[in-house]
């Protein structure tokens, strides 16, 4: 698996573009299906948090929920002008938040253990050789 060192905005640039790629698949293949879409999710999180530098940890499951956002927009489902879309994308967040959740609570965690590991290894004694 590649190594990036992303940035806290790259990291988030990253969540937004794989999210917005994954509602275009979601479109094509799945009938707008925001099941697939949130299953998903978990997935770009994961990789976002994996990928972001240590010391932009802490960004890692900010930038999840605005990827979620930024990619349930096109296949919400909302229908008439601006307010028929708002509406479906209020809806959607709101009916799909379990996937939301998840995909933040995997990049917290992730986070989380990446921080604690690197902490540790900052304790450990030098050897010297």
């Amino acid at each position: 698996m590649p190594r990036p060192r992303l940035t806290g905005l790259g990291g988030g640039l990253f969540a937004c573009t794989s999210m917005v790629l994954v509602a275009g698949i979601c479109w094509l293949l799945f009938d707008s299906s925001l099941f697939v879409y949130g299953l998903l999710l978990p997935a770009a999180a994961a990789a976002t948090a994996l990928w972001v530098r240590p010391a932009d940890l802490i960004t890692a499951p900010i930038g999840v929920p605005i990827a979620f956002a930024a990619g349930v927009w096109p296949i919400s489902g909302g229908s008439g002008g601006f307010g028929g879309q708002l509406m479906g994308l209020v809806s959607a967040l709101s009916l799909h938040a379990g996937w939301l959740y998840a995909g933040t609570l995997v990049a917290a965690l992730i986070a989380l253990v990446r921080k604690a590991v690197l902490i540790g290894r900052r304790r450990l004694p030098r050897r010297v050789a």
